[in-house]
């Protein structure tokens, strides 16, 4: 039997079973029974709201929230300070039931964090997660390692910590913060722990007359009382994911513009595990922006993929009256056992267009920025995913490795040369697809191949997040210009918990 055939009919029959014992079995990670949100029970699929009920239904319409800015509390300019504090909080996804969540300073995306090049940050951060480590992880920034909230720097429950760095000229770009604790991030991501953090350009060449919409995208699974039910074997085999996409926290908002109007949105894939293949009905689309930031120049697109974690930047032209909807379109990126999502047909944002015209629109420019190629590698690397399974008659082991290995905290897998640059060849030999991300620094995809083909990406860009289709493999260059143990993972953060990340050790 082919493998993917062999694991998802393993998975099948582990899950069958009315008292299924699922165990995680996974080099360095003992602790895996007890992590909370992991349901060993014989739940297939997702839970669909509470013991076999369809998924309770959410408000949909309300205007569009704008993110809440992060106070800044610095008396000069040049400086960011502010605190954020990890905690749980009660929410209303529906009007009559509470739900418990975990939240930045209250809200659910956290706080949006604006800043500038060149500007010094410093944010005291409290945890107040009873029982749990935690960190927060500034997600593709460029900050140094001992600030970079890794796993093997945790912030005890109920300590604080400061993270301070400096934003270097250059870095203005669409990043995003969250946990990134030892077997807690996936329960704390999907509970409700994630922010923006956008660095402004002191001189952006996109007209201000086009706005900057934050569009966080998150999933939430509610059970009928109002609660999250924990995460069952499936999540922990395909990553979890829910049954309503939010944006900023709400099921389809509502936007109004007028005629004509150009705006600029930044979108977030801050999901633990769903893919987001979207088109915009109505509107016609341009990309500007990436994971690092702006292009060289802008690109026409009819639809694009972000996998979790990525971001991309927008400008949308609303140029015909009536109703332009964001919507999902299906996108097959490998599923290990029944219950996988309906994503197609989804409609995440109705944007209204008035029949009124808008004020005369200045044009995008036909440059953005320079975006100068990393040029030949030193070193070349290569990394291989897999995925493997272990069953007998009553229990399944599942993991999945970086080059037949599972994660260990105490192994560094590559050692760097900081302002070296390198070639790391990204393979997928497993049945699903993995997004890699690589703290530390940016990285430019130079090219894909899958069943022999070669591709080139259609424009040079900066990422920290790319996906790695199941059977591609993905060519990056990439120069580390920090010493310090940094992390390499697939963001499906359930994949990262059972084993899927290494350490590259950055040497000046």
């Amino acid at each position: 039997m082919h493998r993917r055939g062999f694991l998802a009919a393993g998975l099948a029959t582990v899950l069958a079973g009315s008292r299924a014992l699922a165990q995680m079995k996974m080099d360095g990670m003992s602790n895996m029974d007890s992590m909370p949100g992991m349901d060993m029970g014989g739940h297939a699929g997702h839970d669909m709201g509470a013991m076999g009920q369809g998924p309770v239904a959410l408000p949909e319409g309300q205007p569009l929230r704008e993110l809440p800015l992060l106070a800044n509390e610095a008396s000069r300019s040049g400086l960011f300070k502010a605190r954020l504090t990890a905690e749980p909080a009660t929410v209303r996804f529906v009007e009559d039931r509470d739900t418990p969540i975990l939240a930045y300073n209250g809200t659910s995306p956290g706080p949006l964090i604006e800043a500038y090049e060149g500007d010094r940050i410093e944010i005291a951060f409290a945890n107040r997660i009873e029982g749990e480590q935690s960190t927060i992880h500034w997600h593709g920034m460029p900050v140094p390692a001992d600030q970079d909230g890794n796993p093997m720097d945790p912030v005890a429950a109920g300590a604080d910590r400061v993270y301070a760095f400096e934003l270097p000229e250059g870095s203005a770009g669409s990043y995003w913060y969250h946990p990134h604790p030892h077997g807690r991030t996936a329960e704390q991501v999907y509970r409700g722990l994630a922010g923006a953090f956008v660095v402004k350009a002191k001189a952006d060449p996109v007209p201000a007359a086009y706005g900057d919409t934050v569009l966080m995208f998150t999933d939430l699974r509610l059970a009928a009382d109002g609660s999250m039910p924990d995460s069952t074997m499936a999540d922990q085999m395909n990553g979890r994911v829910g049954d309503h996409v939010l944006v900023n926290g709400q099921k389809n908002p509502r936007l109004s513009v007028a005629m004509g109007a150009k705006r600029r949105l930044r979108l977030y894939n801050a999901t633990n595990a769903r893919f987001l293949r979207l088109a915009f009905g109505n509107a016609a689309m341009t990309v500007i922006g990436t994971d690092g930031g702006l292009l060289e120049k802008p690109v026409a697109a009819e639809e694009i993929l972000l996998s979790p974690a990525e971001r991309i930047e927008l400008v949308v032209a609303f140029d015909r009256p009536g109703a332009a909807t964001l919507t999902t379109l299906d996108y097959d990126r490998g599923w290990m056992g029944p219950g996988r999502p309906a994503d197609a047909g989804l409609t995440l944002l109705t944007v209204d267009v008035s029949e009124t015209p808008a004020e005369a629109i200045p044009p995008l420019p036909e440059r953005l920025r320079p975006i100068a190629p990393l040029g030949a590698p030193a070193v070349s690397r290569r990394l291989v995913f897999t995925e493997t399974m272990t069953m007998n008659a009553t229990s399944m082991g599942m993991g999945f490795l970086i080059n037949g290995k599972a994660f260990d905290m105490g192994r560094v897998d590559i050692v760097a040369k900081a302002g070296e640059t390198e070639l790391w060849e990204i393979v997928n030999q497993a049945d699903m697809d993995h997004p890699f991300h690589l703290h530390g620094t940016q990285f430019q995809v130079v090219e894909h191949e899958r069943d022999g083909k070669v591709s080139k990406p259609p424009y040079r860009a900066w990422k920290d997040t790319v996906n790695v289709a199941r059977g591609e493999t993905v060519r990056l260059l990439l120069r580390q210009e920090r010493p310090g143990a940094r992390m390499y993972h697939c963001h499906i953060l359930e994949h990262e918990q059972l084993g899927m990340m290494g350490i590259v050790d950055v040497q000046a």
